[in-house]
């Protein structure tokens, strides 16, 4: 019998001239839970805006780039969805900086000039190329990804974490001391989020495709057990 393959939601990007998603507009609340209860995953990518700094308390610096309530917002209910429903979530750039948001955290809203003393984040092209280290946590996913407490990245951002949000531990730092990954700890969660992007030059970076093979396999594991959990329910409320 072929195995089933993982349904996997990604929010979409969204045009700030014309606010129009490269896909579909902004969905209503109900219709995100509606589809979030059948997926088995969710990858949530990098953004051209910020998030907003009064989501997080704070007023806006001069240097914060463009801000679209509506990106903010979508990601942000399915956040939502993700945390009720236990859901895989894979979450790059923008994605890490809304999930941090989300549990609570706070944002560097411009690095060059909040930081001192920061290496280059925003390294321009090309942009599939590693520019920079970065330090991952002993005992962490990604170390064990890399079998090395150090991997070369790419990297294209202006903002970084600032306090980290709830529930999520910093597993990897560049040497300006920012942080470029946060991992859920709890058990029978899948959260992983990176600062930089693996879906650029993965044919040649082992880690990066191991992150996505990984996410996949947790989508994996998450449709079995609730597979699992509904053949379990529908047997005991059967009538023998």
């Amino acid at each position: 019998m072929e195995e089933q393959r993982p349904r996997i939601g990604i929010t979409m990007r969204i045009d700030l001239e014309t606010e129009r998603f490269y896909l579909a507009r902004i969905p209503q609340k109900e219709f995100i839970s509606s589809v979030a209860e059948n997926l088995d995953g969710v990858l949530l990518p990098g953004s051209d805006s910020d998030v907003d700094p009064l989501r997080y308390g704070r007023d806006p610096h001069p240097k914060l780039g463009s801000v679209h309530p509506l990106k903010d917002e979508t990601d942000l209910m399915i956040l939502d969805e993700i945390e009720r429903h236990a859901i895989p979530l894979l979450a790059i750039c923008f994605g890490m900086q809304v999930l941090n948001v989300s549990r609570g955290g706070t944002l560097i809203q411009d690095i060059n000039s909040e930081l001192q003393g920061a290496i280059k984040h925003e390294q321009g092209a090309p942009r599939n190329r590693p520019s920079h280290s970065v330090k991952l946590l002993e005992g962490s996913l990604l170390e064990k990804l890399a079998e090395s407490d150090s991997a070369l990245v790419n990297s294209h951002h202006h903002q970084a974490i600032e306090r980290v949000g709830r529930e999520l531990v910093a597993t990897a730092w560049t040497s300006d001391g920012l942080v470029e990954a946060l991992e859920d700890p709890r058990d029978e969660r899948f959260a992983l989020a990176v600062q930089w992007h693996p879906e650029m030059g993965w044919e040649n970076d082992l880690l990066s495709q191991k992150i996505f093979a990984q996410f996949v396999y947790a989508t994996k594991e998450f449709s079995r057990t609730r597979g699992l959990a509904m053949r379990g329910s529908e047997n005991s409320g059967s009538v023998r």
